[in-house]
């Protein structure tokens, strides 16, 4: 699937299996809507490691260390930037937040440039909204 694709399909109707590797790992969660339930009920367990009880330390590990995880935003959204932001730095990753609002699409680059740039420069990850 293209950068193109995903751009250009914000709700989420591509097949779940462009979601999948070859061995049937999650390799991107672009939607839930045709992922099986024993992936769906893994993803939670697997979530469900990270809970810390009401005044404990967060929980921190480093599946992501050594990554560089690009949050590129449309939209103002505080909350979700910073819940995205901090989950990745608990991961151990190294975070880059970019507002598109006013970054250079303002000026007409396209978000596919963008992403391209930032793949040049070994971003491992993006989170899209």
């Amino acid at each position: 699937m293209s950068l193109s694709t995903i751009a250009n399909d914000p709700g989420g109707t591509e097949p779940s299996n462009l979601q999948l590797d070859e061995q049937g790992r999650l390799r991107h969660l672009l939607a839930l809507r045709g992922l099986d339930r024993d992936l769906l009920t893994r993803l939670l367990d697997r979530a469900e490691n990270f809970l810390a009880a009401p005044g404990d330390l967060p929980v921190r590990g480093d599946a992501l260390a050594g990554k560089t995880v690009a949050n590129l935003f449309f939209e103002n959204s505080t909350r979700t930037r910073a819940s995205f932001e901090l989950a990745a730095k608990r991961l151990g990753a190294d975070v880059l937040n970019l507002d598109l609002n006013t970054s250079s699409a303002a000026k007409g680059e396209s978000i596919l440039d963008t992403i391209y740039t930032l793949q040049a420069m070994q971003v491992d990850l993006f989170v899209v909204r």
